[in-house]
């Protein structure tokens, strides 16, 4: 008997807080359902918060496999295929993936990144916003391409910069932003719905 549910993976390598808000969010009349968290980190914390909430988790330890990058991938992707994945959200994923894993799920998966894209592509986005002299900053939700941090926006969350911010402080004021953007965006973009959010 199908549901129709999107069997949704979210891959994640440390905390899992904007996974543990997706997979609460996906319940009754959600388009999704979280089956699957998967970590490059067998220690990642977000690991057990996954279990508490039910989960089915995995974990693919990196490190064995150097610097073979296609190696690891197909390791994911032979996970990803028995779970009978339809989308997938990245969700603190440190391991930049390659153009054929994207390619592979290009229009099925997601990334949340701290800053408003386009700008701050890759990482110290808060510190890069302040040095920058910005008076906005904020997260950006979009479709995952081979270029990294760069594919279509599916939503963006703003909040002011105030006197006195430190990276910590912005970092620490956005995320409850990016606990409501990332599962309001699923929730469109699993229902087959491509238009920005905006919060």
């Amino acid at each position: 008997m199908s549901t129709g549910h999107k069997r949704t993976a979210i891959l994640i390598s440390g905390g899992g807080s904007n996974m543990e808000a997706l997979v609460r969010s996906m319940t009754a009349d959600h388009p999704a359902r979280p089956v699957l968290v998967l970590s490059n980190d067998p220690e990642a914390g977000g690991l057990a918060k996954a279990r508490k909430l039910a989960v089915p988790t995995f974990a693919v330890d990196h490190r064995p496999y150097g610097k073979d990058r296609v190696a690891f991938e197909a390791e994911l992707s032979r996970i990803l295929a028995a779970a009978k994945i339809d989308l997938i959200c990245l969700a603190g994923f440190m391991r930049v993936l390659t153009p054929g894993f994207t390619a592979d799920w290009k229009g099925r998966m997601l990334n949340i990144h701290p800053s408003l894209l386009p700008k701050y592509k890759g990482l110290h986005t808060h510190a890069r916003a302040l040095e920058a002299g910005d008076t906005e900053h904020g997260c950006t939700v979009h479709e995952v391409t081979a270029d990294l941090d760069d594919g279509p926006i599916l939503g963006q969350a703003k909040i002011t910069i105030e006197p006195g911010d430190t990276p910590d402080s912005l970092a620490a004021r956005l995320l409850p932003l990016e606990h409501r953007l990332y599962p309001a965006v699923l929730r469109r973009f699993a229902a087959g719905d491509k238009s920005p959010v905006y919060l």
